[in-house]
């Protein structure tokens, strides 16, 4: 996400979070479908996924509902949402970790908004699903239509199982929410007016050369893989 904002965490010095979202952009019509499936050289996880229950696969997820209060920054005006897209960020921020972004997000310290912040050991939700953020374009398709989750960056948090967890998590919120694996899309899918590029490159980890490409692909068969193991 951009921008820097300076935030005071509980018992902690100074924290600077830096959001991979794009506030105050306004996204104009998304880009082609380029996540169409396709095989991958790249895997997060050779093993069958057993079959299971939504339930059981979101007690993986070992979800926290941490809300914003309604009428702070973030939830000041209700803007009712029906998702139809998953978008997927990464904090690009080396020092908070989820439960430091939860405490931001509810002392409005942040311009910008999103549902879901995943780290190796915990997901913590922000916003219900059935209420916009603002964490992917302003005003435009990627806030008024689609889920936001974040990944941690974090010293000494474990990537690929941040990444394992958020694809448990967009599996469940697929299946509970009807939304198919071609609606799974990274933050670059929405371009911001007035910015060069426009497609930011962003999950920065996910993007090849500042684009989707096999690692993106990877991971969102991974997702699939989940999705399709929920009974």
């Amino acid at each position: 996400m951009q921008g820097r904002w300076i935030l005071l965490a509980a018992l902690t010095p100074i924290v600077i979070v830096i959001a991979c979202s794009s506030p105050k952009q306004y996204g104009r019509k998304p880009l082609r479908d380029y996540s169409s499936p396709r095989a991958s050289s790249t895997s997060y996880s050779g093993r069958p996924v057993s079959s299971t229950s939504a339930a059981a696969m979101l007690a993986q997820v070992r979800l926290v509902r941490d809300f914003v209060p309604k009428g702070r920054h973030s939830r000041r005006r209700h803007r009712p949402m029906r998702p139809r897209y998953i978008t997927i960020h990464s904090t690009q921020n080396y020092s908070g970790d989820a439960y430091a972004h939860a405490r931001a997000m509810k002392r409005g310290a942040f311009s910008v908004s999103w549902h879901y912040t995943v780290q190796d050991n915990v997901a913590i939700q922000h916003l219900p699903t059935n209420e916009q953020g603002k964490h992917a374009d302003f005003d435009g398709p990627g806030n008024r239509y689609s889920i936001g989750i974040e990944m941690c960056e974090h010293r000494g948090n474990n990537r690929s199982r941040t990444l394992d967890r958020t694809a448990k998590l967009t599996a469940y919120l697929m299946k509970r929410h009807n939304i198919p694996i071609t609606n799974v899309v990274p933050h670059y899918h929405w371009p911001r007016r007035g910015k060069r590029p426009p497609n930011k490159n962003c999950p920065h980890f996910l993007m090849t050369n500042g684009r989707p490409g096999a690692k993106w692909y990877a991971f969102r068969n991974q997702v699939n893989r989940y999705y399709r193991a929920i009974r």
